[in-house]
């Protein structure tokens, strides 16, 4: 007797078990589906990040460079010797 109940409590156990398996998996496992207007945003928003950061790594590229550049003198070769002095 208490064998023929323990196997009606297990095909209960593993009928229940397998019902609410495919339930569980259904609505757990899954993220609501996204809009093509919320697709369209985030590949934007990716985007826009990106571009920032090229953005920002070429300002500090180029802010290197300008402390390393020094001052021309595009007249430097047309000055004569004696223009420091006005001569009068």
């Amino acid at each position: 007797m208490l064998g023929a109940a323990m196997k009606k409590l297990f095909a209960i156990t593993f009928a229940l078990a397998m019902l609410a398996g495919p339930v569980y998996a259904q609505s757990h496992s899954r993220q609501t589906p996204q809009t093509p207007l919320q697709v369209e945003d985030a590949q934007k928003k990716k985007e826009a990040e990106k571009t920032e950061r090229e953005y920002q790594a070429a300002i500090k590229k180029t802010q290197g460079q300008a402390a390393e550049q020094t001052v021309v003198d595009p007249w430097l070769n047309l000055r004569g010797v004696d223009d420091a002095k006005v001569k009068r």
